[in-house]
């Protein structure tokens, strides 16, 4: 069985873009940092990837990177990283430091998981386990709505009475497809009840909340009535479980699972729904009602609003607000606020597709390419595509994003346009009462968006040196650790770093002449040096962790240089090693060329990855080429040694 350095767990409310997103940013990034790992995905199509109770027991650390309930008792005894899924897409490395890290506590069974550096508070940990039930809700409901929207929305194919058997429209199989549609439809109270329950009370919860929610379907509560009736049941079951904990589980487990917390669960739940119905009836009626007035008397204001709710964080709570409150009224036969909602979310995606067109040059090969495919996403209602162009300068492109996503809103809300489906973007348009209309506006939204993107994109590649066609720039706002950063100039000046590699370079790590035929005789000479000067006990050990580096990819950059790393429990310190070769050797370089510097990495194997601030620092070193000549020219241990000290 394969042995993992990392288990991951994603997911999101769709289960569509973002769960992939940062499984893919994950696998990535840790490819790049040396680690392995394995991500398990809860996707719409289920799980893929489950973790194994092995592989979960032999990781060093857990991330989990969802908005969704992924079952975190499981991963009890092992460092774990809890964040909302768009720190995994946005922030995968320091993700994979904190998971990494002795400072990132154990996690026990019940209890609450680190959320990270920038979450570890009291508020904020109560925040996100709000946020992760109510949108494992929406995760569940959606589908749902999907499903039952849409065939409702086919059987007016046959006209908008064709399941009233007293109308001239009538059609015995659209009336069977409107019966469908709206049956499903309705089960999404439930449904968002019962799973907001069940991300906190587990499977008590989950009975609990669907009972709550039918409770309020029934008296009219709508998907307010739904959001309080399973926090309600979660804090019911939840007050029950703590009331009952003297009784032994031992003898009462059963009991407790199977008749005390269900029933007395069920009816005290009920029973507070019940007498809350009228007023959560009243508040959901003026609410929708409000918003109707409101696309009558203010639509280029509500487009506004819902542009930039819907382009602000790209399927995130915001998002979502607007995309639920769109299903809710759709329910209730209001087909307008959907054509906006819908409009705003298919044109962010759409606008990269035409920014990387405009302006190719401003972009790498990886950002063209993930901008011709957000044209299929876009088109089929899924914006996340938009994210990794988002979140590279995010002060700039959301507000870019919001500009585009309100003008279709707008535009539809003015026109009168009428979207009877959930989703689906351009696949619906034969159910779209002005299908050509409404593709204009948001191609218009989408292109106003793409020319200031591509503007946008254009200053910052000439403020950076320009991205060269086949540049590969990190999606996800990154920079790639390698020599192959274009050098924006011969005679840039290296600045005092931060983790500055001098630090952990000493004269005697330094060897000049070194005579070795091909990788392995140098990876080997670099693991016996560490072993002689006390930086390692094993040296076979340092030799094998060499290898399996050069396994998960080629160390060997540009210019004659590579920069080899080994992480093991044979190694005492962080240390850097340099050898400058008699003769140059072959290594898989990225440009080809043959290796005559080898500049290496020694690092323990509990360590704060603090290496990885020394070999990045390293590689930008390797983008100056005043300070690569200078190296070349450098042929004894002090003339090296005063160069990486001074960097002049």
């Amino acid at each position: 069985m394969t042995r993992y350095d990392l288990v991951a767990a994603t997911g999101c409310a769709t289960g569509v873009a973002h769960t992939f997103m940062a499984e893919e940013a994950l696998e990535k990034t840790a490819k790049k940092m040396g680690y392995s790992i394995k991500v398990e995905t809860h996707g719409q199509t289920g799980v893929e990837h489950e973790l194994t109770p092995e592989e979960i027991k032999n990781a060093k650390g857990v991330i989990v990177a969802s908005d969704i309930d992924v079952g975190t008792d499981r991963f009890a005894g092992k460092r774990l990283v809890s964040v909302p899924v768009a720190r995994g897409v946005k922030e995968p490395e320091k993700l994979i430091k904190e998971a990494l890290s002795s400072n990132t506590p154990i996690y026990k069974e019940g209890h609450e998981a680190k959320t990270s550096t920038s979450n570890n508070n009291v508020g904020k940990k109560f925040g996100n386990k709000i946020y992760t039930s109510l949108m494992n809700g929406v995760s569940h409901m959606l589908p749902f709505v999907v499903a039952g929207g849409v065939l409702l929305a086919i059987s007016f194919f046959w006209g908008i009475n064709s399941a009233d058997p007293k109308s001239n429209e009538y059609n015995q199989f659209a009336a069977m497809l409107n019966t469908i549609g709206s049956t499903t439809m309705n089960l999404m109270v439930p449904v968002l009840a019962a799973f907001i329950a069940e991300a906190l009370a587990k499977r008590t919860g989950l009975v609990v909340g669907f009972a709550a929610g039918m409770i309020t379907f029934n008296g009219g509560g709508g998907f307010l009535g739904a959001i309080v009736g399973g926090y309600l049941a979660a804090i019911v079951v939840l007050l029950l479980q703590r009331i009952f904990k003297p009784l032994p589980d031992k003898e009462f487990r059963g009991l407790k699972a199977i008749f005390l917390f269900p029933v007395l669960g069920v009816f005290i739940t009920g029973t507070i729904m019940f007498l809350l119905n009228t007023p959560i009836k009243a508040l959901n009626l003026g609410l929708m009602s409000w918003l109707k007035g409101f696309e009558n008397s203010s639509p280029i204001l509500l487009g506004i609003i819902v542009g930039v709710m819907c382009a602000s964080d790209f399927g995130g709570p915001i998002n979502k607000a607007a995309y639920v409150t769109g299903t809710a009224l759709l329910a209730q036969g209001n087909y307008y606020f959907m054509a906006g909602v819908s409009a705003a979310c298919i044109a962010p995606p759409l606008a990269t597709g035409f920014a990387v067109l405009m302006n190719r040059k401003a972009y790498s090969r990886d950002e063209r390419t993930a901008g011709y495919v957000n044209f299929l996403l876009g088109s089929t209602h899924i914006t996340e595509g938009a994210i990794p162009f988002a979140a590279k300068h995010p002060l700039w492109n959301i507000p870019v994003f919001m500009v585009g996503s309100s003008i279709a809103a707008v535009l539809s809300y003015v026109s009168r346009i009428t979207v009877p489906a959930p989703h689906g973007g351009f696949i619906i348009l034969p159910l779209v009462n002005k299908p050509f209309l409404w593709v204009l506006w948001i191609v218009i939204g989408a292109l106003v968006s793409g020319i200031l993107l591509a503007m946008i994109a254009g200053r910052f590649a000439k403020k950076n040196g320009g991205v060269t066609a086949g540049s590969n720039v990190d999606i996800f706002g990154g920079n790639e650790n390698s020599s192959a950063t274009k050098a924006t100039s011969t005679t840039d000046k290296v600045e005092k770093l931060d983790h500055d590699p001098a630090d952990i370079l000493d004269i005697k790590n330094i060897k000049v002449n070194v005579d070795v035929k091909n990788r392995d005789d140098a990876l080997k000479y670099l693991a016996d040096l560490a072993v002689t000067n006390n930086l390692a006990n094993d040296s076979q050990k340092v030799f094998t962790s060499y290898q399996a580096r050069e396994k998960e990819g080629s160390t060997g950059m540009n210019d004659g240089f590579a920069i080899p790393h080994a992480q093991s429990d044979a190694i005492n310190k962080s240390s850097m090693l340099v050898l400058k070769l008699k003769n140059p050797i072959d290594w898989h370089s990225l440009d080809g060329k043959k290796i005559d510097t080898v500049i290496s990495f020694l690092i323990p194997q509990v360590d704060s990855n603090e290496h990885l601030k020394y070999l990045s620092n390293t590689a930008k070193l390797l983008t100056h080429k005043d300070f690569i000549a200078a190296l070349k020219q450098a042929n004894t241990p002090q003339a090296i040694m005063d160069l990486f000290t001074n960097k002049k």
